[in-house]
């Protein structure tokens, strides 16, 4: 059974750094592209970034361009994203998922992924 657990939500103030992970369980990262994306109440879901399984292409969006990273290990088969400069707006829950059968080095950023995390919570607030 194909999961992503996300893990590194929390409480932070502005300015300050977190970083997430979606750690792949019961499969391999090879040939899937993973995004995050996050979900502020009464707002619509919002694409942050991607990255193919090769961890060659990264995509990002306009919000969040230049202060978030997304990184993977194959390792550990674990996808991060390094979130700096946060700010109050960036408060939402935040996801993970997957999209099998991916090529490598492509932008999904408006394709329906195929597994999703149960989610984790950023709050930034003084």
């Amino acid at each position: 059974q194909v999961q992503l657990v996300e893990s590194g939500g929390g409480l932070v103030q502005p300015g300050g750094s977190l970083r997430l992970s979606c750690t792949a369980s019961d499969f391999t990262l090879d040939y899937y592209a993973i995004g995050w994306f996050r979900q502020a109440p009464g707002k619509e879901r919002e694409f942050l970034a991607s990255i193919s399984w090769s961890g060659g292409g990264t995509y990002f969006g306009d919000s969040v361009k230049g202060r978030f990273t997304i990184s993977i290990d194959k390792v550990l088969n674990t996808v991060y994203l390094q979130m700096n400069s946060l700010k109050p707006e960036d408060t939402a829950v935040y996801y993970c998922a997957a999209i099998e059968g991916a090529y490598d080095d492509t932008d999904y950023r408006g394709e329906e992924y195929d597994y999703w995390g149960q989610g984790t919570q950023v709050t930034v607030s003084s």
